[in-house]
């Protein structure tokens, strides 16, 4: 069911091992908090992993010469954990003296995993448990142009089956409290979250609302969640949910549905949304800096981002220096037209360090890529020959985001030739001060080096605006 086929020998012999270390450190001693964690990753992309809670990192742990990882944690404090090996994160939840190991595949990093040790069983369900939801949340569009009495049927039906394998499996492995409440969260907030979408989906169809066709408690369900519950905010099912209930609320107040849902007056009302349910602080700021990070991951949405901010920090008791949506917020600001860039530790191929400011002398785009999209290389290069064919001399910088090793492999690779390459080596700094988001953000220059457009998508139809 798991695919354990596909564990190498290799990994078995760490198994192995593993179980012997084990066995033999909790012999005797039932008080402790001891726990393991390890594993081994095919194609790997980077030299280390996060082992991580609520999102931050707990600690970093090195991949040996054969790509495998180990760690002792004297004391682990029973409850959900999450290990990175960006940009891929998934979910391991340990109870006390839990010993587990993980295979990983990077080329299908999701379908690959496979638990091993104390603690296996619980933690294979609950991946099989999300690549079901998955797999659901990918191909289940259709039924939201159902109408209502069958589109209830229909996700009912799969929840029922759901929750009766999750009973069964339940009473076999007799798993703990704390566990059963996040994997009945993972179960039922995947079933929410298209009864939250249906109406908006249908209401964006047709461009009217359909809280007629709807019986009057329809939305009862959500007096049974735990919205200011601390254990929910950072858990993905419970984003995803939240996320489209405010959508779908949000929508629900405009006049029309045929409102885009990323103009700035519809996600100020998702924040006083978000600020009305929301009771616990620690919840609450949570809560609005996702949204926050969701609208501003936008470019387009970055040009008001000063009005969107003032409302956020109305809301928003989290004045921290380190909140991301406040770092944003002041790197936008100075990205503004006619700004040179602030500084960021770029290297060359030669690992020779490169001041983005000096040699600027013709118009220039930035742009930027990562070996996780390959595809999308070929499409860029073909863009980069149309634009220069049509507008002219224009230099082309791509700034790539991977480690050292895996960036200078592909382009050894593909040949890269179109542009000028280097390398963000310090990801964190291009963040902070490029207000860096997503993969497919674009910067460009003017002749003399300052900014002409500081939020700008290469990809875009009508990207060749910017370039006049």
């Amino acid at each position: 069911m798991y695919g354990k086929n596909a564990m190498t020998n290799n990994f078995k012999k760490l198994l192995l091992l593993f179980t012997i270390i084990v066995s033999l450190s909790s012999c005797g001693n039932g008080n402790n908090y001891e726990a393991y964690f390890g594993g081994e990753i095919t194609s790997p992309k980077s030299d280390h992993i996060y082992f991580c809670r609520d999102n931050k990192v707990i600690d970093t742990i090195k991949l040996d010469d054969n790509n495998r990882f180990f760690i002792k944690f004297d004391s682990l404090t029973p409850g959900m954990y999450s290990f990175k090996h960006e940009p891929y994160y998934q979910y391991v939840y340990f109870d006390k003296n839990d010993s587990l190991m993980v295979n990983i595949d990077t080329r299908h990093f999701d379908e690959s995993i496979v638990f091993s040790g104390k603690g296996n069983e619980k933690n294979n369900f609950m991946m099989e448990l999300y690549l079901a939801n998955e797999k659901d949340r990918n191909s289940c569009f259709s039924v939201f142009d159902y109408d209502y009495d069958k589109f209830t049927k229909c996700i009912d039906s799969t929840y029922q089956k759901r929750i009766a394998y999750y009973e069964e499996e339940k009473s076999r492995l007799d798993w703990s409290n704390g566990f059963d409440f996040y994997v009945k969260a993972r179960l039922d907030f995947n079933y929410y979250s298209k009864k939250e979408y249906y109406p908006y989906a249908c209401a964006i169809k047709t461009g009217k609302k359909i809280n007629s066709l709807i019986p009057d408690n329809y939305y009862d369900y959500r007096e049974g969640i735990e919205f200011n519950n601390p254990k929910l905010t950072n858990y993905t099912p419970f984003v995803r949910y939240f996320t489209v209930m405010l959508n779908n609320m949000a929508k629900s107040k405009s006049e029309t549905y045929k409102i885009p849902e990323d103009t700035l007056e519809e996600n100020i009302t998702k924040l006083n949304l978000a600020d009305s349910i929301f009771i616990n602080e620690g919840v609450k700021n949570q809560v609005l800096n996702t949204l926050a990070f969701n609208y501003l991951l936008e470019d387009r949405n970055i040009v008001n981002h000063e009005e969107f901010l003032e409302c956020f920090n109305e809301l928003s008791t989290d004045d921290d220096d380190s909140n991301e949506i406040v770092r944003i917020g002041q790197a936008a600001g100075e990205l503004s037209e006619g700004k040179k860039l602030p500084e960021i530790e770029l290297v060359d191929s030669y690992d020779n360090p490169i001041d983005i400011n000096n040699g600027i002398n013709e118009k220039t785009v930035i742009f930027f890529w990562t070996s996780c999209s390959k595809s999308r290389l070929k499409v860029i290069d073909e863009k980069i020959d149309l634009l220069r064919q049509k507008y002219g001399e224009i230099d082309f910088i791509a700034i790539n985001v991977d480690e050292d090793k895996e960036w200078k492999k592909t382009m050894k690779e593909y040949h890269l030739e179109n542009a000028c390459q280097l390398r963000a080596s310090n990801f964190k700094v291009l963040k902070d001060k490029w207000a860096f988001t997503k993969i497919n953000r674009t910067i460009v220059l003017n002749p003399d080096g300052t900014i002409k457009r500081g939020f700008a998508n290469l990809m875009d139809s009508n990207f060749g605006q910017h370039l006049n």
